[in-house]
């Protein structure tokens, strides 16, 4: 097995990752740091009347990283949420393949919003919560080229029912923004964060 170059970033603290994504995972890896990934166990209720779609992600993300950070309440916890907007409709994940074929159906062809909230929690400090907006344009698809990528199996734990990293890529024709917030993790917004805080440096600095 090839072994890991080790990534520009330190941690200074342990850290805990609030997800079970492996997008998530991955992307903090790649910076080089050292955590233990914890899923939260906190439910997504559905948006609250009138509720932004940027405050909607951030307090899932809120929600997800206290309930892992009341387990461990002597670490740093990182806890993140994505949703996929199409006008004033929020998309979570599909709860079955009809319902990815309707999310699809709906971007197709379409320019939408995807938002990632990320929240830091450090132990005596206020809890820090971020948004992400990036601009996604996709392409013009056949319904039959949707449910063959339904058929994949990719789309049922993705939110908007697509995954910009693997298959669905050949869904989306542009985007304007973050790439990495389309993913899952508004990369360069958490490291500002984490540096900032202190709970990362450069390696070797």
């Amino acid at each position: 097995m090839k072994q890991r170059t080790p990534g520009p970033f330190t941690s200074t603290v342990p850290i805990v990752l609030a997800s079970a994504s492996p997008r998530r995972r991955e992307l903090l890896a790649d910076l080089g740091l050292d955590f233990e990934v914890v899923p939260s166990r906190a439910t997504e209720p559905a948006p609250l009347p009138g509720e932004k779609a940027d405050d909607y992600a951030g307090r899932m993300a809120r929600m997800k990283t206290m309930e892992v950070a009341e387990r461990f309440p002597e670490r740093t916890v990182l806890g993140a949420d994505t949703i996929v907007v199409l006008g004033d409709r929020i998309m979570g994940k599909p709860s079955d393949p009809g319902n990815a074929l309707s999310m699809l159906t709906a971007l197709s062809g379409q320019t939408h919003q995807v938002i990632s909230a990320f929240c830091l929690m450090t132990p005596g400090r206020t809890p820090l919560t971020r948004a992400v907006t990036t601009d996604v344009d996709m392409r013009a698809s056949t319904e039959a080229e949707l449910r063959a990528y339904i058929a994949t199996g990719e789309p049922m734990d993705k939110a908007g029912a697509y995954a910009i990293q693997g298959v669905g890529t050949f869904l989306v024709t542009a985007i304007r923004g973050s790439y990495t917030n389309v993913v899952g993790l508004p990369v360069a917004r958490v490291l500002e964060a984490l540096v900032e805080g202190g709970l990362v440096r450069p390696r070797n600095s």
